[in-house]
């Protein structure tokens, strides 16, 4: 991504940030002025690192549609316990294949820090819906994204799930969709969270129908 950025300011490459909001919309420099064919070729170089990343690199993300949530539902905090849960579930596969690494979540400084902070705490000491997290080695740590391109990353495979699911536009989306967390066809690494899941076919519904198909066949 450092060389990537060097194409937009050679002279001190670490100071673009690669924010997919502001490259998508051409509101703030560097990209402001640009043609929009050559901002959406930039999203899609910086999701094509990931595309071309190392074999064992996974995405995790949750699409929640908020009209099929209660009032009492907060969908932060329901996507985050969601991608704790996978990322855990995943982490704990690999410790039964001999892979005992433990994992961090980082996140990006946010108004949701507080309590995501709070979420994190009770999601280890009494876990999730789903049950129990095991696997991850502290609470969350939130860092500029300015200082990480990780988190920067982070940011254009959100943007691609929410391009993906909210506007229909799947040209981002289809860059890195082979690399959210599957085995065996399933797909774990990508959830969508709505009222009617049996006639979506977005690749996570998709993939959750199949197999349970595939399961009752069996």
């Amino acid at each position: 991504m450092d060389k990537l950025a060097g194409n937009f300011n050679s002279q001190n490459p670490t100071d673009v940030e690669f924010h997919a909001s502001e490259i998508f919309s051409r509101r703030a420099a560097p990209w402001r002025g640009m043609a929009t064919g050559d901002a959406r070729g930039v999203l899609k170089s910086v999701l094509g690192i990931a595309h071309a990343s190392y074999a064992s690199a996974c995405c995790f993300a949750c699409a929640i549609e908020k009209s099929s949530l209660r009032p009492d539902q907060d969908c932060v905090a329901l996507a985050f316990e969601d991608i704790c849960q996978r990322f855990d579930l995943f982490l704990a596969r690999k410790s039964r294949e001999g892979d005992r690494e433990r994992g961090l979540i980082i996140l990006d400084r946010s108004t949701e820090e507080t309590s995501i902070q709070r979420l994190s705490r009770d999601f280890r000491r009494l876990g999730t819906q789903w049950g129990a997290v095991r696997h991850l080695a502290d609470t969350p740590l939130f860092i500029d994204s300015k200082a990480s391109r990780l988190v920067q990353m982070a940011d254009h495979i959100a943007y691609a799930v929410f391009r993906r699911y909210n506007e229909g536009d799947a040209q981002y989306f289809d860059v890195i969709a082979h690399r959210f967390d599957e085995t065996d066809g399933r797909i774990h690494g990508l959830s969508h969270r709505h009222s009617a899941p049996q006639t979506c076919t977005c690749p996570a519904c998709l993939s959750r129908r199949f197999t349970r198909f595939g399961s009752q066949q069996d």
